[in-house]
């Protein structure tokens, strides 16, 4: 195979933003490698199609954690997207930037060109807002934004009675302070998932100088190591047909794997902690004690509240008259049920006065289930989630093996602090108030889970481990700073060894609150204008 001046190893959200801007000059050859699949799955440009993509190996890596003291000793599912667009070919679709506070502390950590007045110009830059440009939207970019094509009656009580908590309505999230309540905006168009794939590569596939292969795994960097400099030179990559092949990389290598195949991929060649190395008989490159160390997550407290006197998804649903119905409304309009994401609709809140901005955020959905995969209840219920948007817990990434085939251990250590676990007792009981409130007292909710016999914090702690659950927001693990455990710089490079970056999400030093794929599209386009910057000078 040729040489290639980058290669770009992952096709999900960054890798796909990435091979769109550093082949934008005909004059630089651009490799994608992706070990997943085409996104050509019927389910995936359907937005509920996410029952059917995540936990499918067609799409999704299919890890799952280790036991979790936090979830009374549970192990979770934990997706990840295996396909063209990863993540974004199988997640929420909700557009979620975060807030000002949390560039803001990223920039304060000494990360330079991080805080919110730096990164705000750069989401309006990929955006295609459905209402146009304005102060805080851009109307020009690939990344559709748009707004729910379905409405439900219970969720508009759930917005009045949060109101009546203290938590206003506001027209949308994404503008610094995330305060208040409102349906989310997603990435849509016309009802149809508005992927990484759509929105950056397909338009740019065509391109002479960029080659985008399929399922093809990049299982080890190549690395020149002299006394005086290290430097990453290329890859070595497994085909589906099990060909073993060395690519060379003239300019850069750029990991965008995500949060657990960035670290895996940079253990098993030999840049990580020594001490995890060392005993698998891996060979350090590299000592970097913070590979794999800082994930965070944000876990979400699934609590189910039956209704009546409304319909929710349950009852169309379990209805062959209602499934018929919403076929034919997408079919016909490309609106209803079908182009739902798991949430419609968010609230962003305080759990207490000490808090210097919101730290908890519900998803709330029309629907309820065990878990994502099962059926949904027979009895029309709500779930309003609620989730901690900044978690003390960490966890890690470890390889367990040489192997580039073995799965790493994912650790995540939720709810391991005394702050966490009071944060989700917090959170649980604000649901309850909202819940309680004379706005939703014609639906008659009635708590099922967890339980209104469970008042104690004891009980709702263990009811927190009990129904906690991912919402699949994964960083940190290859963290951004100058400190001991950083891993790249606040250019993404990594630090100790040239031509290899990391631009994805492992690079956050604090998770963001709220959804992680649109700062995820912000870091690759940052990372993007970084490498043509330092090669074009």
């Amino acid at each position: 195979m040729q040489d290639f001046d980058y290669i770009i190893i992952g096709a999900g959200t960054a890798g796909c933003v990435l091979a769109n801007r550093l082949s934008a000059d005909p004059n630089n050859q651009v490799l994608l490698l992706e070990a997943g699949g085409k996104d050509n799955y019927f389910w995936i440009n359907i937005p509920v199609g996410y029952l059917f993509t995540i936990g499918n190996p067609r799409t999704d890596w299919c890890y799952e954690i280790e036991p979790d003291a936090g979830l009374n000793g549970r192990k979770i599912g934990y997706a990840r997207g295996k396909v063209l667009g990863g993540c974004s070919s199988i997640n929420a679709m909700i557009y979620m930037r975060g807030q000002r506070s949390d560039f803001d502390h990223w920039a304060q950590l000494g990360n330079r060109g991080w805080s919110w007045d730096d990164v705000l110009p750069v989401f309006k830059h990929s955006e295609s807002y459905q209402h146009g440009s304005n102060e805080y939207h851009g109307s020009d970019g690939e990344l559709r934004v748009e707004e729910r094509r379905v409405n439900w009656d219970i969720l508009d009580a759930w917005r009045d009675a949060a109101e009546e908590c203290g938590i206003p309505k506001i027209d949308e999230f994404n503008r610094g302070d995330n305060f208040g309540n409102a349906y989310f905006q997603m990435n849509q168009k016309r009802g149809v998932r508005w992927s990484g794939t759509k929105a950056f590569l397909r338009p740019v596939m065509k391109r002479a100088n960029l080659t985008v292969i399929t399922d093809t795994h990049v299982f080890k960097l190549n690395i020149e190591s002299t006394e005086k400099s290290k430097r990453v030179t290329g890859v070595q990559v497994r085909t589906q047909k099990q060909a073993v092949q060395t690519i060379s990389a003239r300019r850069e290598v750029i990991l965008s794997a995500g949060s657990i195949g960035s670290p895996q991929i940079l253990q098993i060649s030999g840049i990580g902690p020594a001490d995890l190395l060392q005993p698998l008989g891996i060979k350090v490159v590299h000592d970097s004690p913070g590979v794999g160390q800082n994930l965070q997550d944000h876990l979400q407290v699934r609590t189910v509240f039956k209704v009546k006197n409304t319909v929710t998804l349950n009852q169309r649903v379990n209805s062959l008259r209602g499934k018929l119905a919403m076929g034919l409304e997408y079919l016909l309009f490309k609106t209803g049920p079908l182009t739902m994401p798991p949430s419609q609709l968010g609230a962003f809140a305080r759990s207490d006065d000490n808090q210097t901005s919101p730290n908890i955020e519900w998803h709330v959905q029309p629907l309820s289930l065990d878990k994502f995969g099962d059926p949904l209840h027979s009895f029309n219920a709500i779930t309003p989630s609620v989730c901690n948007l900044r978690p003390s817990s960490r966890g890690h990434i470890k390889i367990k093996s040489p192997d580039p085939d073995t799965y790493p251990a994912i650790t995540l250590n939720y709810l391991s602090t005394e702050e966490d676990r009071e944060v989700a007792i917090k959170g649980l009981r604000f649901t309850r108030r909202i819940m309680q409130a004379k706005a939703l007292e014609k639906y008659e909710p009635e708590e099922w889970k967890p339980g209104a016999e469970l008042q104690s914090d004891e009980d709702l702690a263990k009811a927190a481990g009990d129904l906690g659950t991912t919402i699949f927001h994964p960083v940190g693990t290859c963290k951004m700073g100058n400190d001991a455990m950083a891993v790249v710089d606040d250019r993404l490079r990594l630090r100790g060894i040239s031509g290899l970056r990391v631009i994805d999400a492992s690079i956050m030093p604090q998770i963001t609150s709220g959804n992680t794929n649109a700062p995820t599209v912000m870091i690759a386009e940052k990372g993007a204008g970084f490498i043509l910057a330092d090669h074009t000078s």
